[in-house]
């Protein structure tokens, strides 16, 4: 599997989704800003100088479900305005990062228990939630207990949901009980290097899964065996997602590592952020889109 190198720039990033018009959306999470490829490779801002994106959905009917700092909010692409969904759990500003949304609309989002942009970084770092969200704002908290948590998506038969926690090496999944609770947190794969970020999902059930200072994408089987992996010329491999006519492209987001690593506004050029692409053998899974 070749990678195309199809853009570089500074920073984070994260969360990418890409729509039916094959157009590659994703954040920069530390420098700010929402971006928007065509397939003709005309970058645009979609939304500018919002930091600390990690995570997006396409919304129904339009637009854009977006979480990270300061909670969930919707962008709306025809005014161009935006309107906060949830914010606030028991008094205390929400933090999340990655998301997926579900078959009926909802998303499920996990939170930080701690600010991971602080420097310095506390030497503890309190555990977070892992959240429903149903629309049009209702908060449902599924599990506890996480270190970091980081990218989420189904399996084919919607019966599973797998989560990274980029607090260890190991991806985990929960059973998706009928009533949409979680059920069963269980192992389900070791990253052989580095530890888990992002994560998609393809037609097998296999998952896709970035390694974050692992420089690499590994493939697990749907028994969560590795499959294959992917060599990344950046150690900080953020995020993946599958997009095309047939779902085959497989595309890469990555970082500068030193954004994390210190204070960003210590950081000097030159810095790198690249997107790659590459061809997946196995076409991935559509991700449904928010109801909000």
């Amino acid at each position: 599997m070749e990678l195309e190198l199809l853009e570089s720039a500074r920073g984070l990033l994260e969360c990418p989704r890409v729509d039916e018009h094959d157009r590659l959306y994703f954040s920069d999470m530390v420098l700010g800003g929402i971006y928007r490829r065509g397939p003709d490779g005309k970058i645009e801002t979609v939304i500018p100088a919002r930091k600390h994106i990690g995570g997006m959905a396409f919304n129904q009917g339009g637009g854009l479900v977006l979480c990270g700092a300061g909670g969930v909010i919707a962008w709306d692409e025809r005014t161009g305005r935006v309107r906060e969904i949830v914010t606030h759990w028991e008094g205390k500003p929400l933090q999340f990062n990655d998301m997926t949304p579900d078959d009926h609309g909802s998303l499920y989002a996990g939170i930080f228990g701690f600010n991971p942009f602080a420097h310095p970084r506390p030497e503890v770092t309190p555990p977070g939630t892992l959240f429903r969200i149903d629309p049009p704002g209702k908060l449902t908290p599924v599990w506890d207990g996480i270190i970091f948590s980081n990218g989420l998506g189904f399996s084919p038969d919607r019966k599973l949901l797998y989560h990274s926690d980029s607090g260890g090496d190991t991806v985990w999944v929960y059973d998706v009980a009928p009533d949409r609770s979680l059920k069963d947190r269980r192992p389900f794969g070791k990253m052989p290097n580095g530890m888990p970020d992002g994560l998609a999902v393809d037609v097998q059930g296999g998952v896709w899964v970035a390694a974050a200072y692992g420089g690499e994408v590994v493939r697990f089987r749907s028994d969560g065996t590795v499959d294959r992996q992917i060599k990344v010329p950046l150690t900080l491999v953020a995020s993946v997602v599958f997009g095309g006519k047939d779902m085959q492209d497989l595309y890469i987001m990555t970082g500068d590592e030193r954004y994390l690593a210190e204070d960003p506004a210590n950081v000097q050029p030159p810095a790198r952020a690249n997107v790659y692409r590459t061809r997946s053998p196995i076409p991935g899974l559509a991700v449904p889109k928010a109801r909000f």
